[in-house]
């Protein structure tokens, strides 16, 4: 069974400590103006103007992500677009541990007292 999960902030640095890989899904707009977590990779999918980059996306993914079984955590602002996505690669795609960051970046990290990079 497919398997996509929240996770607070604490969850997610254990897992990517341990190898899992953190994908920042916003855009490059956003990524300059509040940072990112350290060590994320950053994949944009939702365009500026609200519309799905899939084969840049899919591409990016593929190159990082080899195996549908392999765990990794996406993010975004609030976590409004990590939900569809989500459960798109995971009922759609068949990816198996997709992980999101409850709340985004926004709540679930940075108004948690989190550090981003630059």
């Amino acid at each position: 069974m497919a398997s996509f999960k929240e996770i607070d902030a604490d969850t997610l640095l254990k897992m990517q400590k341990s190898g899992v890989v953190v994908i920042d899904i916003r855009t490059p707009q956003e990524w300059n103006n509040r940072g990112i977590i350290k060590g994320a990779k950053k994949i944009m999918f939702f365009t500026p103007n609200g519309g799905a980059d899939v084969p840049n996306f899919m591409f990016k993914l593929g190159n990082l992500i080899k195996d549908k079984s392999k765990p990794f955590i996406i993010y975004c602002a609030h976590a409004n677009r990590t939900k569809k996505l989500g459960e798109w690669l995971t009922k759609n795609l068949g990816f198996k541990n997709v992980y999101e960051l409850k709340g985004g970046i926004e709540y679930g990290w940075i108004n948690k007292g989190y550090k981003t990079v630059k």
